[in-house]
């Protein structure tokens, strides 16, 4: 686990060319605080900055082949190293360390560019090719591990983080307002661009070439191949799950590779369960498990948890985040973000990382069981609205519209009048975007009412929608539930969750892998029959019954409840200084975005509670922290 960086092109001078990769270096060092090395030579300056996991002695970064012709910088793990390792000596190749680092430039030299079709990990990196005065930028077909750039003539700058490539110089502080739009909408920023007009995101599965000032970009990967059009599998449904165990057992099994201690972050709902239980097969030693909990019941899972730890006999440490506690993690978990990503997970994220890092270096997390096995109750919803369609239109839009829109500010106050409510309006959006109703916080009508005129002229409101919309018509073949979940793992898995896991964790020095995310297990799930997902109204049905004999029956019975915060009461509580303050009239006004009267509307709706405003408010909060953060205003 690292942070690269490094700069290619134009005609600066060496000694300037090292000041500017000693500032990046700077900026990553929570990503690598073990050690950081260059490259610098001809036109191409490169480092990376190191958290020790694998051959803590002798993992220095950047590595070359033997001759030193071809160099290398990897930022995650190639879990299959040892396998290539042995096959490049039996064809010759010599091997200083014992990294997993050192396997790129001797695959390259075997297969060229195609090597990353050999790697089976999270990864991403940067190779310099001295002969053929070409840089090479991969990042792992997932997206498990984040790489930006900035092209500017024939120069390209890369890094881990945006923060980094700031640092390098050159780089404009003009703001990118769709991508603002974007976020505003959906609550992270999805696909290239970022929050920055100069500055572009590697998409997952894509290459980048430098060559000689010419830049191509190719994608080597693609999840939609991988998803049949048809339901179908090899064998039956035992068979299948007899094989979807093999996967994660193995997948479990090579992510616990590590010259340092490892953990699980454990829930105590199915996917990271079913983490502790594969992982406790395959360890002979006690397996560190930390869980995070909330003064709020209703959130608190911790009961669960504690129920997998005694099953499996693990290492257990538990925390529990308060109201109290909430403002000092926001700005810690503010610090730790170069986007805005409103995600309230961020919260429980950052400090059970945090809580965990005296003890391992690196955890396993669950991320990816939810949208490879239908776990998300907007699945459920998505085949509610099957039979919802075919009611009377009289009973429609008689009963259902108004009760979703009318309901006294008592229940108005209640989590199921929003799910009531947003299911009611998504029903009036087309029909590839109904889906999205669950990921959009903010309609166009909404944005209408927050925007100021200055923003309202920067963007195309319904630019999001069509993000979203591209996505679903390029699985368009495919039966409803196989697009609904190919949308989420190209969107929300990647530039959501992903991000938070990656950024949170590397805050506070501390390696997350995500065995859900072995591409041999994705290819697997994605092509099986989607009955074998979404059973009737059961979740996860497969894994379900693939972990049940491993499994106590209550954990494999309950339903999901998912790893947020309850922000919506910590608003009027522990964070309404914050609140009040980050987005007071005068502060709004001075930014210029959004309508100050409308936002105040909106707290005080919110804390006279006549409405859950918590996502926009949360969301417009987060943005401000973020500028005051970053554009030193």
């Amino acid at each position: 686990m690292c942070g690269i960086f490094g700069l290619v092109g134009g005609k600066g001078e060496e000694a300037l060319t090292r000041s500017a990769l000693e500032r990046m270096a700077a900026a990553l060092r929570h990503r690598g605080p073990d050690d950081c090395g260059f490259h610098l030579r001809g036109p191409v300056g490169m480092g990376a900055v190191r958290l020790s996991i694998l051959d803590l002695e002798g993992g220095h970064q950047p590595l070359s082949n033997e001759e030193g012709t071809v160099w290398a910088a990897l930022d995650g793990e190639i879990y299959n190293f040892p396998a290539l390792q042995k096959e490049l000596r039996q064809r010759g190749h010599r091997f200083a360390t014992r990294t997993d680092s050192e396997v790129l430039v001797h695959l390259y030299e075997e297969y060229g560019e195609e090597c990353v079709h050999h790697l089976r990990g999270m990864f991403a990196f940067a190779l310099w090719d001295e002969r053929a005065q070409r840089l090479l930028l991969a990042r792992d077909r997932l997206g498990i591990k984040p790489l930006h750039y900035f092209l500017a003539g024939e120069r390209l700058l890369f890094a881990s983080e945006i923060k980094a490539l700031r640092q390098a110089g050159g780089v404009s502080d003009e703001l990118n307002y769709e991508a603002l739009d974007a976020y505003l909408t959906l609550e992270y920023i999805p696909g290239e661009g970022t929050i920055w007009r100069e500055i572009r995101r590697l998409r997952p599965g894509h290459f980048l070439s430098w060559q000689r000032g010419r830049v191509t970009r190719r994608q080597y990967w693609d999840l939609r191949e991988h998803f049949l059009p048809l339901p179908a599998a090899e064998g039956g449904e035992s068979e299948s799950a007899h094989r979807l165990v093999e996967l994660l057992r193995e997948a479990v099994e090579m992510r616990l590779q590590a010259d340092v201690p490892l953990g699980v972050f454990l829930s105590g709902g199915l996917d990271s369960s079913t983490l502790v239980a594969l992982a406790s097969q395959v360890r002979e030693e006690p397996v560190a498990t930390f869980s995070l909990g909330f003064d709020e019941d209703s959130y608190n899972e911790l009961a669960y948890a504690r129920r997998v730890a005694e099953e499996f006999g693990t290492e257990h440490h538990e925390f529990v985040l308060t109201s109290q506690k909430a403002p000092e993690i926001v700005e810690a978990v503010a610090e730790g973000l170069d986007e805005p990503l409103a995600d309230t997970s961020l919260l429980p994220t950052f400090l059970l990382s945090q809580r965990a890092r005296p003890w391992v270096k690196a955890v396993l997390s669950g991320e990816g069981g939810d949208e490879l096995f239908a776990g998300y109750e907007t699945y459920l919803a998505q085949r509610l609205a099957a039979y919802y369609e075919h009611l009377p239109r009289l009973v429609r839009e008689g009963l259902f519209f108004p009760l979703a829109t009318r309901l006294p500010p008592r229940a108005q106050k209640k989590g199921w009048f929003n799910s009531l409510k947003r299911f009611v309006q998504g029903e009036l959006l087309p029909r590839e975007l109904r889906h999205c109703r669950w990921m959009m916080f903010l309609t166009p009508a909404g944005k209408e009412r927050l925007y100021s005129d200055f923003l309202r002229r920067q963007v195309d409101i319904h630019s999001a929608e069509e993000t979203l919309r591209a996505h679903f018509q390029a699985v368009a073949h495919l039966d409803e539930l196989s697009q609904q979940q190919y949308v989420d793992l190209k969107t929300y898995l990647v530039d959501d969750l992903l991000v938070k896991a990656d950024r949170m964790g590397m805050a506070n020095s501390l390696e997350v892998r995500t065995p859900f995310l072995d591409h041999k297990l994705v290819e697997f799930a994605v092509s099986l029959p989607p009955e074998w997902k979404l059973r009737r109204w059961r979740s996860k049905y497969l894994l379900r019954k693939a972990m049940a004999p491993l499994l106590p029956r209550e954990i494999v019975s309950r339903d999901k409840q998912g790893f947020s915060s309850p922000v919506k009461n910590w608003l009027g509580g522990g964070l309404k200084p914050l609140l009040l303050d980050l987005l007071s009239e005068r502060q709004v006004r001075q930014r210029g975005l959004f309508n100050p009267q409308r936002v105040q509307e909106l707290i005080q709706e919110h804390l006279a509670g006549r409405q859950n405003h918590s996502h926009v408010l949360w969301t417009l909060m987060v943005l401000e922290m973020w500028q005051r953060r970053w554009l030193q205003t």
